[in-house]
């Protein structure tokens, strides 16, 4: 009962300075919903990146064609035959040979085609490959099958497609079994795969819109020439293999195996500069130090609100013990101890700071709930971020309240009773 009662007075202190108190509340429900609304934006900004870096695979290894800097004497040689770079077959069996322990190796050849269907059509890369490439990439089938190692063998023109190339060629209709042009090829589609949504993938154009034919097809049909036209100019360039992809068993495998691999394939000190090494582990790993770091700047910054809140709060309570220094005497001549004054006191900073927490949470949960309605940015609420708010705001009330009440407590009765 005398906890109620001691409750029922501070509330009704608070009530009796409504503006006063209402400013104060405010202040720390900015504080909360800052550190919410903030932790939430930068925590769907990371997301989003480490989901694009997981989904290259963190124990998977990239070995990559890159075209060379154009020179004059790469520039001359081209009219004459085709410009030669990047990854070779030769390339591909070292790396087999001496990357024993790796689960799987698949090459990939990229050759851009538009796709035809009757009167549907769309842009795509043919992209040749192993049959391990679905394990590899971790992808899945929504319908049909995969391209298997008889397709490779018998160089089949089976093909896979991506589930928006399917959408376009075949918007009403069931892909599997049907066929499609390609250039002068024509090709069975055997497998329709799920929708990804992946930005990152060969060639600049999203793995939804490419189609996946046996490495041994896509060779014997276009050979390893690319030749570009457009107005007044061609362009033809030699390349064998636009990528080789190596999955280790752990991720403990895959920076010793990185090194082997620079070192095999000369990267860095090739002549023509023309093969890049792309690692996901480190990449995430950096990605994450990032995200951290962002995170921390974010938080800092909108602890300091809190803070100002709580600065608040103790401007507050100072203003209050003054006006209330003849009530604080006479409840103490009346007997009251100075830890009755104190629980008074700091129950009053606890309502402040409760109100205040608990409506910041609300606006909070509401600010990123907003801006991924409007913007179409993510936003991601974490359970632990909107409790440590909360906490952070209940303790910041308190920390900040106890000097106000330690000095309500530590005055003179007879002193408080004089004053006017």
């Amino acid at each position: 009962m005398r906890g109620f009662q001691t409750l029922r007075l501070g509330v009704k202190s608070l009530m009796m300075h409504r503006l006063r108190s209402l400013l104060t509340i405010l202040g720390l429900l900015f504080g909360v919903a800052s550190v919410i609304s903030m932790l939430a934006v930068g925590e769907g900004a990371s997301h989003e990146t480490l989901e694009q870096l997981k989904s290259l695979g963190p124990t998977n290894l990239m070995v990559r064609s890159q075209r060379p800097p154009v020179t004059a004497t790469t520039s001359q040689g081209s009219r004459r035959q085709a410009f030669a770079y990047g990854l070779t077959f030769t390339d591909a069996e070292r790396i087999r040979a001496l990357t024993p322990h790796a689960k799987h190796i698949v090459r990939l050849r990229e050759t851009p085609q538009s796709l035809r269907r009757g009167s549907h059509w769309a842009n795509s890369i043919i992209v040749g490959t192993d049959p391990d490439y679905l394990k590899v990439m971790n992808l899945d089938l929504a319908s049909g099958r995969w391209l298997c190692a008889l397709d490779s063998e018998h160089r089949e023109n089976a093909a896979v497609l991506g589930a928006q190339l399917a959408a376009s060629l075949f918007p009403v209709s069931n892909p599997i079994g049907e066929s499609v042009q390609a250039g002068n090829t024509r090709f069975t589609v055997v497998g329709v795969l799920e929708n990804m949504g992946r930005e990152a993938s060969p060639g600049g154009m999203a793995l939804d819109q490419c189609a996946f034919v046996p490495l041994t097809t896509s060779r014997a049909r276009y050979g390893d020439e690319i030749r570009r036209r457009s107005t007044g100019s061609s362009e033809r360039t030699r390349i064998e293999l636009h990528e080789i992809k190596l999955q280790m068993a752990t991720t403990n495998d895959v920076i010793p195996t990185s090194l082997l691999l620079s070192n095999l394939l000369n990267i860095g000190i090739r002549p023509q500069d023309d093969v890049k090494m792309i690692v996901p582990l480190e990449q995430l790993r950096q990605q994450e130090a990032t995200a951290r770091i962002f995170n921390i700047v974010l938080g800092s910054i909108a602890f300091i609100s809190l803070l100002v809140g709580g600065i608040g709060i103790m401007n507050v309570m100072l203003a209050t013990v003054t006006e209330r220094t003849h009530e604080i005497g006479i409840r103490r001549a009346l007997g009251a101890r100075k830890s009755n004054i104190i629980k008074q006191f700091l129950i009053e900073t606890v309502v402040l700071s409760g109100c205040g927490g608990i409506l910041g949470l609300a606006v909070g949960l509401l600010v990123p709930f907003a801006i991924t309605q409007i913007s179409g940015n993510l936003t991601i609420v974490r359970f632990e971020h909107v409790m440590l708010a909360f906490c952070i705001s209940t303790a910041v009330g308190v920390a900040f309240g106890i000097y106000p009440a330690w000095r309500a407590a530590n005055m003179d009765p007879v002193d408080a009773l004089r004053h006017t």
